[in-house]
């Protein structure tokens, strides 16, 4: 069955290693009929949340903010999976996917309960190191607390440089992510 998925891409690099396991993800979800949606946030003006428990009144702007989280909404809304893409920075995720999460909060309060859609997700991260448990604690505990179904995690470590990924065991690891999903 075909699935929606979007990318949320913390990376700051659109060439980067990052992004290379995203594309390596992509192409194997897209070989296998899903329709995958990429947002490169570094590329967008999306505001920090501002804790403000405004959002949810309105379900076709969720947020009381007006920003590129517009573009997201309903993409975030419709799809089946949810991938977050980041580098590893100071033994977590980046600011810009940190960012953006914390603003799909606005979905959740669009339901009388504070629900969170049901999705599945993945995780997809490239480091100059190899310390990914911090990172790993984190999407376990948001994946129980949001109700949500781990379809797998791609860790490549030992990358700094630009290109540093090529060649890589971890990019066919995301491509078979994508495909098998």
């Amino acid at each position: 069955m075909s699935k929606k998925i979007i990318i949320l891409n913390g990376s700051p690099r659109k060439n980067g290693n990052t992004s290379a396991l995203v594309r390596a993800f992509r192409e194997g979800a897209e070989s296998s009929g899903h329709t995958v949606t990429e947002f490169f946030l570094d590329g967008m003006n999306i505001h920090g949340c501002k804790g403000c428990f405004g959002g949810g009144k309105d379900r076709e702007h969720p947020c009381v903010q007006r920003d590129d989280m517009e573009k997201i909404y309903p993409a975030y809304k419709e799809a089946d999976v949810v991938v977050l893409a980041t580098p590893l920075y100071y033994w977590t995720i980046s600011g810009q996917l940190k960012c953006a999460f914390d603003r799909l909060f606005a979905v959740a309060e669009c339901d009388p309960n504070l629900h969170n859609p049901k999705k599945e997700c993945a995780l997809l991260m490239a480091a100059e190191g190899y310390d990914f448990e911090e990172t790993v604690y984190w999407y376990e505990r948001l994946e129980k607390h949001l109700g949500w179904k781990s379809a797998g995690k791609v860790l490549c470590g030992g990358v700094m440089a630009l290109g540093d990924i090529e060649g890589r065991s971890e990019l066919n690891d995301a491509r078979e992510l994508g495909k098998i999903l």
